[in-house]
């Protein structure tokens, strides 16, 4: 497989204090990269300073803070005489549950995290993707392309800015700066932990109306959920295959990360709406 060209590559990664953000920027780190990447906390800053041997700079930055976003692109930029190289945006929330149940304020959160957030990130960085001939990764998710009943908003999200990709891929095709989707399965990241308290937490928001609409099915998706992250591709493995997207030559669209995420996305390209209305309950054990 051919790569892009190896010599003083920098890489900036959103949501690399913690998870699969972690792990690509460690590995970016061994391959030479100069990454930089955005924290939640001082805690995780310390974190993956000793981890990286003080390889990875990390700045605590909320990427639904324009700002801040901004701020922390021109910081990354002057680092690289006005260059990046590779731009992976990684930071992401869920909220699962019914729709019917969450409240409005939640779901629009997770928008302007994974829509809104990661706009302004890419848009931050693109004079010096620009200067670079540069390339985007965004992490999305196979749920973006076969959404899963109780977890709408992540779907819709994803979904959301899968279109707006194709849509950066389309107007940067001028300037050489690669769109890539790394669409990701169910992994072992450090989020299995973080969506089980998240499931818990709607579970026990429900009102007694609410626990006998949904709560039987919820809980079974809930289950489910939380056995098939359990099980998932471990992080190294899942940062491993992104970086490999990140450099393989000619840029794909899109890649699987993992082989469920392969397998759905061939799926969904060749299943008719009712198969696909019946494999989305199936995988969640609602059948």
């Amino acid at each position: 497989m051919n790569t892009i060209e190896q010599k003083n590559r920098s890489a900036a990664v959103t949501g690399a204090g913690s998870g699969l953000g972690r792990d690509i920027a460690l590995g970016l780190a061994a391959k030479a990269y100069r990454v930089f990447g955005t924290a939640m906390s001082a805690e995780e800053i310390a974190d993956l300073k000793t981890a990286s041997s003080d390889a990875v700079n990390l700045t605590v930055c909320d990427i639904t803070n324009e700002a801040a976003v901004k701020a922390w692109a021109e910081h990354v930029s002057n680092e690289n005489e006005g260059r990046l190289d590779l731009l992976i945006s990684n930071a992401g929330i869920l909220t699962p549950g019914p729709l019917e149940v969450l409240a409005l304020s939640a779901i629009r959160h997770e928008f302007e995290v994974n829509v809104f957030g990661a706009l302004a990130v890419v848009n931050s960085f693109l004079p010096a993707l620009r200067k670079a001939r540069g390339r985007i990764v965004q992490v999305s998710t196979m749920t973006a392309t076969l959404p899963f009943p109780f977890n709408g908003p992540s779907g819709a999200s994803k979904a959301a800015f899968d279109a707006l990709a194709a849509v950066y891929r389309a107007e940067l095709k001028p300037f050489g700066i690669d769109v890539v989707l790394a669409v990701a399965g169910n992994m072992r990241t450090g989020g299995p932990a973080k969506t089980a308290d998240a499931l818990k937490r709607t579970a026990e928001r429900m009102t007694h109306e609410q626990r006998e609409l949904y709560g039987k099915a919820f809980d079974t998706f809930a289950t489910t959920l939380n056995n098939m992250q359990g099980s998932g591709l471990d992080s190294v493995s899942a940062a491993r295959r992104v970086i490999e997207l990140a450099e393989q030559v000619p840029a794909p669209s899109r890649g699987a990360v993992g082989a469920d995420a392969d397998k759905i996305l061939r799926f969904v390209r060749e299943a008719s709406d009712a198969e696909q209305d019946a494999m989305r309950l199936h995988v969640v054990g609602l059948e």
